[in-house]
């Protein structure tokens, strides 16, 4: 073992020029550059599909519990039902559920001077946790409610507040169109809000649709008692936990046949499908990159091989075994391998957090539903990539290593 490798350092380092050590270097840097582009594509994939889908989750929580609608779009003013304190109680003591609250959405007009356009106002009340949302405010605050009576505010989307050319202060008409509870036809009743704060999610299908306000102007406008709610939104300690979750809330005992329990998958499927889509481009890179780097690594072998096969043939000669000479040009391929993953995951790391701190990397939001490329470094996963880069290259290696038993000792010598 001492002999092999010494003669591997000798070769390994070797100063001399040739092609060989062309080669190596070549190598060297390939299987750096596949290593860094693993963790790299790695720590993308995370930030990206978590920072979306916490997005998601905070504008609409984890779960949404509320009357079953079959027929209706996934995104829609929900049918009211009746508050259930002692339900909601048994889904708050569900030990993997943080906050549960009620909300309500229903379709209104907002007009200014010149302008109007159309939304949807979810209401929220005042058990609302808004550091949910606190991250997606660009200006103003969030919403401050009465005791007495509802919130006179409502916060918009940047995109809803440049079409109607509002600023946080503002004052702004809203209009809902309700149904008359005498004749049965639609009639049209307003009041005026202040913009408390503006928002962006970087979604668009949201920023484009939604405002929010107090879930009591709905009720006041739609002649909702106190208990009638939209529904409830749920928050849960692990996202993970979401379709588990779901399933245990509407297994429970006194929940009510008509309701159902949707999870923000469910609401939101294209965003979360497309998401998944990562998944196959990530594999499929690391995948190409494992290739590369144990392709150059074999032509790496088979040159240092030919290259040296007179001194396989005196090494032979002399009375090293195969085995002797086969770890020989094993401990080099490992000397070029260990130095390739230390340096290309020293490398992709330091990229890494130079893009967690600068955000240099800028995407188009409206595509991507991020501004910058977000990153999540998951060390087992960095660790899981250099000792499987190790592992593989090492057994795929001693494949061309096995030319060597085929080398017989006088015509190595006699080789040119």
């Amino acid at each position: 073992m001492k002999v092999a490798g010494f003669i591997a350092n000798r070769i390994a380092f070797n100063q001399q020029r040739s092609f060989s050590r062309f080669i190596i270097r070549l190598s060297t840097v390939a299987t750096i550059i596949s290593v860094a582009v693993m963790i790299i594509t790695l720590a993308f994939a995370n930030g990206f599909q978590e920072t979306v889908s916490q997005k998601v989750f905070s504008f609409w929580g984890h779960i949404r519990v509320q009357e079953k609608q079959p027929y209706r779009a996934l995104i829609a003013e929900e049918i009211p039902l009746t508050r259930n304190d002692t339900l909601a109680q048994a889904i708050r003591n569900h030990p993997k559920v943080t906050s549960i609250h009620p909300f309500a959405t229903k379709y209104a007009m907002l007009k200014t001077k010149d302008e109007i356009e159309g939304v949807m106002i979810k209401g929220l009340d005042r058990s609302y946790d808004f550091n949910h949302i606190s991250r997606f405010i660009k200006e103003g605050r969030a919403l401050q409610f009465n005791d007495s009576s509802y919130s006179r505010e409502i916060m918009l989307s940047v995109y809803t507040a440049e079409q109607l050319k509002l600023k946080v202060n503002d004052r702004i008409n809203v209009y809902f169109i309700t149904p008359d509870t005498v004749t049965g036809e639609n009639k049209i009743r307003a009041n005026k809000l202040t913009v408390a704060g503006i928002y962006k999610t970087g979604i668009e299908e949201y920023d484009r649709t939604f405002a929010i306000g107090d879930i009591q102007l709905i009720q006041k406008y739609y002649n909702w008692d106190s208990t009638e709610i939209g529904g409830y939104e749920l928050f849960l300690s692990d996202y993970r936990d979401i379709d588990t979750v779901a399933d245990e809330i509407y297994e429970m005992g006194n929940f009510p046949p008509t309701w159902d329990t949707k999870s923000a998958r469910d609401i939101s499927p294209n965003i979360f499908d497309w998401l998944g889509m990562q998944d196959l481009t990530r594999d499929v890179l690391i995948g190409f990159m494992m290739g590369v780097a144990i392709m150059n690594l074999i032509s790496c072998l088979l040159i240092l091989v030919l290259e040296r096969v007179r001194m396989i043939g005196i090494l032979k000669s002399m009375g090293a075994t195969d085995w002797t000479v086969q770890k020989i040009f094993l401990r080099h391929s490992a000397i070029i391998t260990i130095t390739g993953i230390l340096i290309g995951a020293v490398l992709a790391i330091a990229f890494l957090y130079l893009q967690k701190e600068t955000g240099f990397i800028k995407l188009k939001e409206e595509a991507y539903y991020l501004s910058e490329a977000a990153v999540k470094i998951v060390w087992w996963e960095v660790a899981a990539i250099c000792i499987g880069t190790l592992v593989v290259c090492f057994l795929v290696l001693m494949i061309p290593s096995v030319l060597v038993r085929k080398i017989q000792p006088v015509k190595a010598i006699h080789f040119r």
